[in-house]
């Protein structure tokens, strides 16, 4: 990963950044994308910077392509043509089908796959051209599963899988490849707000007895993109302790 650029969408707080931490650990230099939490971001790049790496904040909201656009020119400017797009940043907006409105249904769309949509067209000739581009992009297992309340965010995350697969196959003459990580639960925030019988409850439908952390998602990420992952394209990866054996 040594000099190659990164860029993490959503990469402030969570499992974004602990994926950037990993990819700048390896040498790369690391863009933390954010959308309203500049302290957060600020805070993720001086994290990585007095560990020795390399890394900027670019505030985008990845829904705005105008927006988008702007980061893309700020990033060639610092770093020139990217190598590697993680699409990390998405939303949640959970309720019962049946009370759902069409405004989180929008929403969650918007950001989880039109978000996608935008930051990999405004950066796709970036990848294309890099020597063995990498997009990765961060799905759920709920996109595979389905879950109770999630219809929006179950069909955005399962839409990346048929995104993925398909822009594999146009990236696929460039030598560079597009792949999808299908993560499990995981030790975040968001996690830490679930009821813990709800939580309980989870965990017991794990084989391996644990949620995931967040270095076990990104350390999955950092191998997605290096060159060792040279001959994987086009594919799901669960990172979910077994939960779908």
């Amino acid at each position: 990963m040594d000099q190659r650029t990164c860029l993490v969408t959503g990469a402030s707080r969570g499992i974004g950044r602990g994926i950037a931490e990993h990819l700048a650990s390896e040498g790369a230099n690391v863009v933390v994308n954010f959308r309203a939490s500049e302290k957060e971001a600020a805070d993720a790049v001086e994290e990585i910077r007095s560990n020795g790496g390399s890394a900027i904040k670019a505030q985008a909201d990845v829904t705005g392509r105008r927006e988008v656009e702007a980061m893309r020119d700020l990033i060639h400017d610092e770093f020139g043509e990217i190598d590697v797009l993680v699409n990390n940043a998405g939303i949640t907006q959970d309720t019962r089908f049946e009370e759902m409105t069409r405004e989180e249904w929008d929403q969650v769309m918007d950001v989880n796959l039109g978000g996608v949509f935008n930051v990999t067209q405004t950066f796709f000739e970036d990848i294309k051209s890099a020597d063995e581009g990498r997009l990765i992009n961060i799905s759920s297992i709920v996109g595979k599963q389905g879950n109770f309340g999630q219809a929006n965010y179950a069909t955005a995350k399962s839409g990346l899988f048929g995104f993925t697969r398909t822009i594999a196959l146009e990236l696929a003459r460039s030598g560079s490849t597009a792949n999808c990580l299908a993560p499990g639960f995981t030790q975040t925030d968001m996690l830490d707000e679930v009821d813990d019988e709800i939580q309980e409850k989870i965990r017991s439908e794990i084989p391996l007895d644990r949620f995931a952390q967040i270095d076990d998602i990104a350390a999955a990420v950092r191998f997605l993109a290096s060159e060792e992952s040279s001959y994987i394209t086009g594919e799901v990866i669960d990172v979910n302790g077994g939960m779908d054996l």
